[in-house]
């Protein structure tokens, strides 16, 4: 237990590297201080959504020594099982293989499709984890093999058809450094062609995304968030993530800048309620897609009118009133004043943007 006189001891050095640290906060809040003036509102949209979820290995393990058993599950927010495996440290590579590559060379799996079309023939050319240059496979390859279902699963799921355009929400951000080589940039073009013949075939929109429980980012930028009003609206919005504040956390470069290899995503950070303490997600946006990404500006007033029908009305109101003014600009003075105000700035119901 500490005495009196040690506790002021220990508060005074906590002030005074607190002080010695304040211009480590000072340059963090210069850093999220141009993040405000790139925030934007999230405008209501009408979409399917589906998240994807491969189950938490930590709710899904058995432990009896000597046993240690994993589940590998995957699921979607409508309880639909796509996968479910049961894997132990001890179970063989080339048993696992043949689950999902039969021996003429037939894919059984989602997980066997995709090592088909990365141009393999075996799991152990999938990851460097499978096939370890010393021979000792570590306890970590399930954590890896889980990944490995979870993808294979998200390209399954955008390859088949859709009844409207749909949302598809992953658990965790876009990104692997567990693929050999270039293989995990050859997924993300795989993905990109299936989204693409999608729309082709039935013009339905499919978008992918991934949001993380946690963020290293959110984690080390939360102070100075809060100190400058980051995300602090009293309505849902978002914002992109520069890439300086990407790389100023992440300890491997490649981890942010390799789309290569590595990255699929685009960072953003995202308030999803309409409370200015309610929870920041981070999330990943398909590099591809993020363009397409919502860029309007902060809406003054609610309207349940389409952006398309928003242009055309405002073409539209432009035409009537000037034909209006024009075809009564002789008559009485009052109704040319009416037909100006009711006509020329009709603000009632009408969305404005900046």
């Amino acid at each position: 237990m500490m005495e009196p006189s040690t506790l002021e001891v220990l508060d005074q050095e906590l002030k005074k590297r607190v002080e010695e640290d304040r211009k480590i906060l000072e340059q963090m809040r210069a850093d999220v201080s141009q993040l405000k003036t790139i925030t934007r509102r999230i405008q209501p949209r009408s979409a399917t959504a589906i998240s994807l979820v491969g189950t938490d290995g930590g709710n899904n393990q058995v432990r009896f020594d000597p046993f240690r058993i994993q589940l590998v599950r995957v699921v979607d927010s409508s309880q639909n099982e796509y996968c479910l495996e049961v894997i132990t440290p001890s179970a063989s590579i080339d048993e696992l293989n043949r689950r999902h590559i039969e021996a003429d060379g037939s894919a059984n799996t989602a997980l066997g499709r995709m090592i088909q079309f990365l141009g393999k023939s075996h799991l152990r050319d999938l990851s460097p984890v499978f096939d370890p240059v010393d021979g000792i496979v570590s306890n970590m390859w399930m954590d890896v093999y889980r990944e490995m279902t979870e993808w294979a699963v998200l390209a399954e799921l955008v390859s088949k058809p859709f009844g409207s355009d749909t949302v598809i929400v992953c658990d965790g951000f876009l990104r692997s450094k567990m693929f050999k080589g270039d293989l995990f940039a050859k997924y993300r073009g795989w993905l990109e062609d299936c989204i693409r013949r999608q729309y082709e075939k039935s013009r339905r929109r499919i978008y992918v995304c991934g949001v993380a429980k946690k963020s290293s980012v959110i984690q080390k930028y939360r102070i100075a968030m809060a100190l400058e009003g980051v995300l602090r609206n009293a309505y849902p919005c978002y914002l992109e993530v520069p890439e300086q504040i990407e790389a100023n956390v992440y300890r491997w470069d490649e981890y942010v800048k390799r789309t290569d290899r590595f990255v699929s995503g685009k960072m953003f950070l995202v308030k999803f309620g309409s409370g200015p303490h309610d929870p920041i997600w981070a999330m990943d946006i398909l590099i591809s897609q993020k363009s397409e990404a919502q860029t309007h500006n902060v809406c003054r007033r609610r309207t349940k009118m389409p952006l398309s029908s928003i242009s055309i009305w405002r073409s539209f109101k432009t035409k009537l009133s000037t034909h209006c003014v024009q075809l009564w600009k002789t008559r009485n003075g009052s109704l040319t004043s009416w037909l100006s105000k009711r006509l020329i700035r009709p603000q009632r119901g009408i969305a404005k943007y900046d």
